[in-house]
């Protein structure tokens, strides 16, 4: 089938658009992620939202309005308890981890009626994302790039050194909470994407590859947008042709990318440390 019949789906065409507004939400928040140095707290925001999701499908209300209710109360505790001097910040995570992981086991088998099927939520699969996520996926983006905009400069503060942001009188830990739930929410808005097993992947590899390229925060945002965007493009085709998981083929393909981009610059720093000696 050629991409113009394609384009005349309206699944694919919410998954073109669904593409477009995850790369948006998690080119800006990954970022931040990376630079901060975030991506084991993100980690374990994901898994821990699988708690929410077995809430959610034993109470009988949507499982991706607990999963962010309970991502962002995850957030919030694994900052919290990283704050304090009694518990490293590895345990902290551990302890939301497994605790996320654990009460999602436990409520969804104790859901009524037939067992539910867990794989768009562990593994994701973009072609079945319907309006209502792409709403939530909008609202979320546009939301980040106001949040972004208007705050970019104590972002980037926090980001790369909290002590000379607290010099200047921003609030860091405010900056630093609802930059924890703007993770969190991002991470349960890409989970019919890519799902909880692959979420993370999402916010780090795109900003991996723009970091080869550039260390200006602003502009390793632009670059891990585009670069997410065509890894979900190229990801599409890769499941659609081979018809194989599409979660898993955004990222195969968003590796791909990555590789290609990082061997040549190996050979380059490599020649260069060569001319020096």
């Amino acid at each position: 089938m050629r991409l113009m019949d394609l384009l005349q789906y309206t699944f694919f065409q919410h998954a073109l658009l669904g593409s477009l507004l995850a790369s948006i939400a998690c080119g800006m928040v990954g970022t931040y992620i990376v630079t901060r140095r975030l991506v084991f707290i993100s980690g374990g925001i994901t898994h821990a939202s699988f708690g929410g999701i077995g809430i959610g499908l034993f109470a009988g209300i949507p499982p991706i309005l607990s999963a962010a209710v309970f991502s962002v109360l995850s957030a919030f505790g694994v900052e919290w308890l990283s704050k304090r001097g009694d518990m490293r910040e590895d345990s902290a995570i551990a302890v939301f981890w497994t605790l996320g992981m654990a009460i999602g086991i436990i409520f969804t088998f104790l859901s009524p009626g037939f067992a539910p099927d867990l794989s768009a939520f562990l593994f994701g699969n973009i072609l079945t994302i319907t309006q209502t996520d792409l709403l939530m996926l909008g609202g979320l983006s546009a939301l980040l790039i106001l949040f972004f905009t208007l705050f970019i400069h104590p972002i980037v503060y926090v980001a790369f050194d909290r002590e000379f942001a607290r010099s200047q009188g921003i609030p860091v830990a405010l900056f630093e909470y609802l930059l924890m739930m703007f993770i969190a929410l991002t991470i349960v808005s890409c989970l019919r994407m890519v799902g909880i097993v692959l979420a993370i992947s999402l916010l780090t590899i795109p900003q991996l590859t723009a970091n080869l390229f550039t260390y200006h925060f602003k502009k390793m945002i632009w670059l891990s947008i585009g670069i997410g965007f065509l890894g979900c493009l190229g990801g599409l085709f890769i499941s659609y042709s081979l018809n194989v998981p599409s979660g898993a083929s955004i990222i195969f393909f968003s590796i791909v990318i990555y590789l290609i981009c990082k061997l040549p610059q190996g050979r380059w720093q490599r020649r260069l440390a060569a001319s020096a000696f």
